[in-house]
């Protein structure tokens, strides 16, 4: 059977999931049977996207087909792309607070992080007063807005990051230089063969190495903290970020305390132990700077936690014990220091009130906290649809 190279990838793709060394529950294998099922959607979608003559932008991360912590305030794009061709691409700004680009060689593999050739964010480009640009890649050029690509490049991604999540995203559009008037050949049975082949391998190096990303970077902490700001692995190099684990009884909570960011951008997060968001469009498993309550002393104070300990700023642990924890800061203009990041306290959930110095003001009622969930809803159903 044509698809039999997929259909082999997903049971031992199952096979990973069934042996995964966290899980410890019936709902530990039911998040990742649906961790799964996303995986597969977004394997074949890879494969079915992958073309460098002829590239366009996909979506590579979303709700429904998450991977590696994706940040529930981000929209990723990617395009193959070949060192070998010369590409234009062109969009117009969106009123998101950023939006970056990075180069990358080589794919994910459980053994390493991929090489950055070039991460830069829209500071670095001429944006027309209209919002529109174009870029070009490919060999040493003069030309403006122009970016080397080095050996091995084979991939673009962009980042639309959100602060406000009712702001409006852009366009984002990509050509090889020399292909108008061009069409791709027409497929062969041969070559859908391999579109199958190259998705079951997909799948597969997908699962591996996100189920090893928390151990280079996550489980070696102690557990209940979060490191200070550091450079976010993998080149990103307007991104600092905290990272954590967390382990938490249902009668547990766990205050963070950060000073509110100069950077653009600042956003903290929940992931479960498959390394993918918690449900973040009908529960608030994260807040961006600019969702969350600062209180008069300008600290963003977070309560994290299974049960409702009533106040704002609470993050929701929807019944997953365990999982990871992570802010990220972007659009820096500076070093940052211990200073800027997060303390870290575990308290009785009953304790809150006496634990959060402004707490009167902290609080809001049932009703009020549901509207912020319905905000949350309808702001991420615009924007997969803009």
């Amino acid at each position: 059977m044509l698809t039999d190279s997929l259909a082999e990838a997903i049971a031992a793709a199952e096979k990973i999931i069934q042996d995964a060394p966290h899980i410890r529950s019936d709902q530990d294998l039911v998040d990742g049977y649906d961790y799964l099922a996303g995986s597969i959607r977004a394997s074949l979608q890879m494969a079915w996207a992958y073309d460098t003559q002829f590239p366009f932008f996909t979506s590579s991360t979303g709700p429904y087909t998450k991977m590696g912590l994706d940040n529930p305030d981000t929209l990723y794009f990617h395009a193959n792309i070949s060192d070998s061709c010369e590409y234009t691409v062109t969009g117009k700004r969106g009123s998101t607070t950023d939006l970056s680009f990075q180069i990358l060689k080589g794919d994910y593999s459980p053994v390493d992080v991929p090489d950055s050739l070039t991460a830069f964010d829209d500071r670095s480009i001429f944006v027309a007063p209209d919002g529109t640009f174009e870029l070009h890649f490919g060999r040493p050029s003069e030309l403006p807005n122009h970016f080397t690509l080095g050996e091995g490049s084979s991939m673009i991604v962009v980042r639309e990051v959100y602060s406000d999540w009712s702001a409006t995203r852009g366009t984002l559009a990509i050509s090889r230089v020399g292909s108008d008037g061009q069409a791709p050949a027409v497929r062969t049975k041969e070559a859908v063969a391999k579109r199958y082949s190259t998705a079951g391998k997909m799948l597969l190096g997908r699962l591996h190495t996100f189920l090893q990303f928390p151990q280079w970077f996550y489980l070696n902490l102690e557990v209940n903290t979060l490191t200070e700001p550091r450079l976010t692995p993998g080149g990103l190099s307007t991104q600092y970020s905290s990272a954590g684990h967390y382990d938490l009884r249902a009668d547990q909570a766990m205050i963070i305390t950060v000073p509110r960011s100069d950077a653009p951008y600042q956003g903290f997060q929940l992931g479960s132990m498959w390394y993918i968001s918690l449900d973040y469009i009908h529960h608030q498993t994260s807040l961006t700077a600019d969702q969350a309550q600062t209180d008069p002393d300008g600290n963003i104070r977070l309560v994290v936690s299974e049960r409702n300990p009533q106040v704002s700023n609470w993050i929701e642990t929807t019944g997953h014990r365990r999982g990871y924890a992570q802010f990220r800061w972007q659009r820096v203009s500076r070093e940052m220091t211990a200073a800027d990041g997060p303390t870290v306290e575990v308290v009785d959930v009953d304790q809150v009130p006496t634990r959060l110095p402004y707490y009167d003001s902290n609080k809001i009622s049932s009703a009020d906290f549901a509207q912020r969930i319905d905000a949350r809803a309808d702001a991420v159903a615009t924007r997969m649809l803009g």
